[in-house]
């Protein structure tokens, strides 16, 4: 486990998957991540990279070619991110392509996450690196799961997810068998902008928006406040997600999605996908900020 911290928060990052996996108060050590109870979800916060979510039937073509793919791409279980900087407030991960990538995904690449405390919150940079002579195709995103409630006095039910502008975008259903997502959609935001968090919110899997008008989030405890926020300003996509009646939201910020049941498989022609040209780099950050009183 490495580590981080200042004044206010302590910062924990797993070596595998250069995985996020605590964010607790420097003063009485409160701990604000899921602590990844098999019971419920066995993660944290892992990053997704090449793909997020489902490709249909595990796999893509490219140049005639099929390629596997594990869900949510292979970096999140991956044990070869190495680091290449730290400090006390700072500390930088890198994956690089190697032969055994290559049979999953045919480009060279780096892959940079930076971790970076700045008072109460906390950085998350994300950089990708084409090193091929060919653009890149890929998605890229963020999985964080925050512990709701916080106190062992609260109920889910007390907890609310608040979006900063006023929201209409509908949720896209996922197939449950498949993973892959249908073009059907449901209404979420009947109240304002505001999505009040229950134990069945997600008996149909995540909440999937393509297209909203915020870039932030908080979430916070009808009677307390705000607990946290998170500002996803470099995401065109978020997904809102737990197992059903777990103690737990995953608030995370998405460049593209699972694949549509209507894919050809091609990813060059992948809904949502991004794509690198050659000897380029990518860049996007999010942001995670605990309120501070919570912090004292």
């Amino acid at each position: 486990m490495y580590s981080i911290k200042n004044e206010f928060l302590n910062i924990g990052i797993k070596a595998k998957g250069a995985e996020l996996s605590q964010i607790t108060s420097a003063q009485h050590q409160t701990e604000f991540m899921w602590q990844a109870d098999p019971k419920f979800w066995g993660s944290s916060a892992p990053n997704l990279f090449p793909i997020i979510g489902c490709m249909k039937e595990d796999f893509y073509t490219y140049e005639g070619q099929t390629y596997k793919m594990p869900k949510h791409g292979f970096a999140r279980h991956n044990e070869n991110f190495t680091v290449s900087n730290q400090t006390d407030s700072s500390i930088t991960f890198v994956l690089t392509s190697d032969e055994t990538l290559y049979a999953l995904y045919p480009f060279k690449f780096e892959l940079h996450i930076t971790y970076t405390l700045t008072e109460n919150t906390l950085s998350v940079h994300h950089k990708v690196k084409n090193l091929d002579i060919k653009p890149l195709y890929f998605s890229l995103g963020g999985h964080p799961a925050f512990n709701c409630p916080i106190n062992a006095d609260e109920e889910y039910s007390d907890y609310f997810l608040e979006f900063e502008k006023p929201e209409e975008s509908p949720s896209y259903l996922l197939n449950m068998s498949s993973g892959l997502l249908t073009e059907h959609t449901k209404p979420v935001f009947t109240e304002g902008n505001i999505i009040k968090l229950r134990p069945d919110l997600f008996d149909e899997d995540a909440l999937i928006f393509k297209s909203l008008n915020s870039r932030v989030i908080n979430l916070k405890h009808k009677s307390e406040g705000l607990l946290l926020k998170v500002n996803f300003e470099d995401f065109k996509q978020l997904g809102i997600w737990a197992k059903p009646n777990a103690p737990y939201v995953c608030i995370e910020p998405w460049l593209g999605y699972a694949d549509l049941e209507t894919t050809d498989q091609n990813i060059k022609t992948k809904d949502g996908i991004l794509e690198l040209e050659a000897a380029s780099t990518f860049s996007a950050a999010y942001h995670i900020s605990i309120e501070k009183n919570r912090l004292v």
